[in-house]
C-alpha cells in the first residue's frame, strides 16, 4: 500500500519576513552605493585607466634615490615621525586610563560617566589631520602640533576601548574585596586593574602602530615628521626621492609592527616568546637559508645607510 505524503509537511514554507528583510537590506546597500558612485563623478573609463597611472608612478619611483643628501634629509624625518607617534601615544595612554575608569559603568560615576563617554565620542569624530589644522594657530608648525593632534585623537579611541575592557572585568575579585571591607579605590586598584591592564597595554601598542602611520599624514599639513618631506618631493615630482621616503617609512612601520606584535603576545598570553637563536635552530633547512639571507641583506642595508649618513654632502 503506497502512502501519499503531503509535500507541505516535509518542507515548511519559508516565512515572508526574513525574505523581505533581506531584500530591504540589499536595496539599502545598493542605493547608497549607486548614489555615491554617481556623486563622485566616477566612470568606467577612469577606473580602467587608474591601474596604468599607478603603475607609471610606481615605476618612476624605482630605483629610489639613495644618495647621501636624500638619506640625510629623510631619515631624521622618519625618526621624528616615530617620536611623534610614541609621545602622542604615551600622552593618550596616561590620560585615557583614568578617564576610562570614570566612564565605565561598573567603576565610574553615574554623573561624570556619561559626560566622559560623550567626550570620547566627540574626540573620535575629529580626525588627526583636522585636529592638527585647529592646533596650528595655537602651537605653530612643527612636531609639537603633530604630537598633540595624535595624542588628543588617541584619547578618544583608547578611552572607548579601555572602557569596554573595564566593563567586561570579572565581578568576583571586586566582590571579594568588598566583602573584606575594601573601599572603592581598593576594589578598582586590586580587583579590576590587574584584570584589564594587560589587554589595555596591548591596545596601547596597537594604537602606537596606527599613530606611526598617522604621523606621516599629519606632516602634510605642517605637523612635522616625514609627511612634510614627502609633500615637498611630490610637489617637485621627484619620484625617485618619493620612493626613498616611502621605502624608509615602510621599513620602519614593518619593524614596529613586528616588534609590537611580539610584545602584545607576551603581555596577553604571559608566555615567553622564543628567541632568534631558538627559532633558527627549530627551523627547517630551507627556512634557515632564507633567514641567513635576510640577515645578511639587512646587515648590508644597515651598514650602507650608516655610511651614507656619514658621507659628506
Amino acid at each position: 500500500m503506497t502512502t501519499v505524503v503531503d509535500q507541505h509537511l516535509l518542507r515548511p514554507k519559508e516565512p515572508i519576513a526574513p525574505r523581505v528583510i533581506r531584500w530591504v537590506v540589499l536595496v539599502g546597500i545598493l542605493i547608497p552605493f549607486i548614489w555615491s558612485f554617481r556623486g563622485l563623478d566616477l566612470s568606467l573609463a577612469r577606473l580602467l585607466e587608474a591601474p596604468g597611472r599607478v603603475w607609471n608612478i610606481t615605476r618612476a619611483m624605482f630605483p629610489p634615490d639613495l644618495s647621501p643628501e636624500v638619506l640625510q634629509r629623510a631619515i631624521p624625518k622618519v625618526m621624528e615621525s616615530l617620536l611623534i607617534a610614541w609621545v602622542g601615544t604615551m600622552i593618550a595612554a596616561f590620560l585615557s586610563l583614568p578617564l576610562a575608569f570614570v566612564a565605565a559603568q561598573n567603576t565610574g560615576s553615574k554623573i561624570l560617566g556619561p559626560v566622559v563617554r560623550f567626550v570620547f565620542i566627540i574626540i573620535r569624530t575629529l580626525p588627526e589631520i583636522v585636529l592638527a589644522m585647529f592646533l596650528i594657530p595655537v602651537a605653530g608648525l612643527g612636531a609639537w602640533v603633530g604630537t598633540l593632534a595624535i595624542g588628543i585623537h588617541s584619547i578618544g579611541t583608547l578611552g572607548k576601548l579601555s572602557t569596554e575592557v573595564i566593563e567586561g572585568a570579572e565581578k568576583g575579585p571586586v566582590e571579594a574585596l568588598a566583602g573584606v571591607g575594601g573601599g572603592r579605590i581598593s576594589q578598582v586598584r586590586f580587583g579590576v586593574l590587574p584584570q584589564v591592564l594587560p589587554t589595555i597595554m596591548a591596545y596601547w601598542l596597537y594604537r602606537f602602530e596606527i599613530n606611526m602611520r598617522a604621523s606621516a599624514v599629519i606632516g602634510l599639513v605642517g605637523g612635522g615628521g616625514i609627511g612634510l618631506e614627502l609633500q615637498s618631493q611630490l610637489i617637485f615630482q621627484d619620484y625617485p626621492r618619493v620612493g626613498t621616503v616611502l621605502l624608509l617609512t615602510i621599513v620602519v612601520v614593518l619593524i614596529i609592527d613586528t616588534v609590537s606584535a611580539r610584545v602584545r603576545r607576551r603581555i596577553i598570553t604571559g608566555n615567553k616568546e622564543p628567541g632568534p637563536v631558538a627559532v633558527f635552530q627549530a627551523a627547517a633547512v630551507g627556512k634557515r637559508i632564507a633567514m641567513l639571507t635576510f640577515s645578511f641583506v639587512a646587515a648590508y642595508c644597515l651598514v650602507f645607510i650608516l655610511a651614507q649618513l656619514q658621507a659628506p654632502v
